[in-house]
């Protein structure tokens, strides 16, 4: 089983999130024991962002450090777990809003595909990019 950044590599469409944690050095920490849990914005998500969010972010490692741990939860949180949350405290150390009313949204992002298990975690794939 591949870790959380093996296994976004490997998918294809989160080359956009694969180069923000390259460059905000987080690659090494989600190749780490963990366990974690990671929102994962694909490519589309980040497309949806204002034009030139994403080069200036890049341009901006604690700005997009802060950015990509608020899409991380300590611990292997599965679907199942999920349905019972009303938040979650990420890494970053604000909490995000969980509502499971219709499908499962995470603050503004509806959860795309959920428990894509990794030797290290668990990605669940989001349509939007999460803003603390």
């Amino acid at each position: 089983m591949k870790t959380i950044i093996q296994t976004a590599g490997d998918a294809g469409n989160f080359k956009t999130l694969v180069a923000a944690l390259t460059a905000a050095e987080l690659v090494d920490t989600l190749n780490g024991a963990g366990p974690f849990t990671v929102f994962a914005p694909n490519d589309d998500a980040f497309a949806k962002l204002p034009a030139g969010t994403v080069e200036d972010l890049l341009k901006d490692k604690d700005g997009l450090a802060k950015i990509l741990t608020y899409h991380v939860v300590s611990g292997k949180v599965m679907s199942k777990d999920v349905a019972t949350m009303k938040s979650a405290k990420t890494v970053q150390g604000e909490d995000v809003a969980i509502d499971t009313t219709n499908g499962v949204m995470v603050n503004n992002a509806k959860v795309i595909k959920a428990d894509i298990e990794c030797s290290n975690g668990v990605i669940h794939v989001i349509d939007t990019v999460l803003m603390p």
